[in-house]
């Protein structure tokens, strides 16, 4: 793959599996997802609509340094709520320009309304 390959080959290769969890949800339970699913962040869905994201570093920041309770914290009260996407055209050079600029390592791939797939900073420098 090289730089001008689009986001949606990458998906096709790496797979499309999104892992969500809801506004309501502890930040405990988002956590403990993240951690069994071996991913540093979450996407918020709420009425099949995506309206956040929660990351490792949201926890870091929002709950560990304010002293705060997971279990007692909800997900929407530390998620991110304005959401950078792209779509499977999206070329991987746009997407490292992307997150490279806005300093995220989460990309939610977007067609339509619906979310098919996320991309990690990672995903993006292995491809």
């Amino acid at each position: 793959m090289d730089l001008t390959d689009k986001i949606g080959s990458l998906l096709a290769r790496k797979g499309r599996e999104v892992w969500a969890v809801s506004p309501q949800a502890s930040v405990y339970e988002a956590i403990e997802m993240m951690a069994d699913k071996q991913v540093g962040a979450l996407l918020v869905i709420a009425d099949e609509r995506m309206v956040g994201v929660i990351s490792e570093r949201d926890y870091a920041r929002k709950v560990i340094l304010k002293g705060k309770s997971s279990k007692q914290t909800q997900v929407r009260d530390i998620m991110t709520s304005t959401v950078i996407f792209v779509t499977p055209d999206a070329t991987i050079e746009e997407c490292m320009r992307i997150v490279s600029y806005q300093r995220i390592r989460h990309l939610p791939v977007v067609e339509g309304q619906k979310v098919v797939g996320v991309v990690s900073i990672g995903d993006l420098v292995k491809r």
